[in-house]
């Protein structure tokens, strides 16, 4: 699709399952080379919006426990823990590309109050104007469940909102939507979608893994929210990133989601 191909300010969210190993530890390579794409596309005179979860899964790691946390305050500390961690990593990376992050953490009452919903607009459009790579996060160091969001999912869809984004990728660990499980070996892959269905939202309500907060489901959800303001979404599979450039190029497997009325 020519307005996906074409598309100039991009919001691109990673997941913890992409991030990271089942350990929870970071995986380091593929952050890397993550990282790398995404300059090379910011080099081609893309603006890139970065939206990143896996700040608890990398806390849980370093902390030495073995399993995400359930209660509050233990994933606030595992979050507190993993954000520095993550920051670092971001930092160096892209300084290695002649590009300089900025760190964005916001709780939904920053989009749901009128004035801070302004400031983080105002922010975040002056940091792209500064030809600034953004790097957006939950809070999740002080936030509590009402304020939270339920995961990047959602919020990266509300930022593609907030900066007026041409486009909406979620990088997870599936080639994008089927009409079953993909794991079952007649599952069919569905590469466009144009309306969301009770069926499509039905076959998608498994959780995904263990150090994730979302699913599928989620990420419909965001598709649809973005959807909203006429900004497609992409659902593509980010084990190797090297599938944004295929993205562009139309040759990436992955489903587009063109939900605009």
């Amino acid at each position: 699709m020519d307005k996906v191909q074409n598309a100039k300010r991009i919001v691109i969210k990673v997941g913890t399952s992409t991030l990271c190993y089942k350990t929870g530890n970071l995986n380091i390579r593929r952050v890397r080379k993550l990282v790398e794409v995404m300059s090379d596309l910011k080099n081609e005179g893309k603006d890139i919006i970065f939206v990143t979860s896996g700040a608890i899964g990398i806390g849980v790691g370093k902390s030495g426990l073995t399993s995400r946390p359930k209660d509050i305050p233990t994933k606030q500390a595992c979050a507190a823990i993993g954000q520095c961690e993550l920051m670092n990593i971001y930092d160096r990376e892209f300084s290695k590309f002649n590009h300089t992050v900025a760190q964005l953490l916001v709780t939904r009452d920053v989009i749901s109050n009128k004035t801070r919903h302004e400031n983080a607009f105002n922010t975040l459009h002056r940091l792209l104007e500064m030809n600034i790579v953004p790097i957006i996060n939950a809070n999740d160091t002080v936030s509590i469940e009402q304020l939270d969001f339920d995961e990047n999912d959602t919020l990266s869809a509300i930022m593609a909102q907030l900066c007026e984004a041409d486009l909406l990728i979620i990088l997870t660990d599936v080639d994008g939507l089927y009409d079953k499980a993909p794991s079952e070996p007649d599952a069919k892959h569905i590469p466009l979608v144009k309306k969301l269905t009770d069926e499509m939202i039905n076959s998608t309500r498994a959780k995904g893994s263990e150090l994730a907060s979302g699913g599928m489901i989620t990420k419909l959800e965001a598709a649809s929210i973005a959807g909203e303001k006429g900004i497609p979404t992409v659902i593509v599979n980010g084990d190797d990133p090297e599938n944004l450039y295929g993205i562009f190029e139309g040759t990436t497997k992955c489903t587009v989601f063109d939900l605009a009325q």
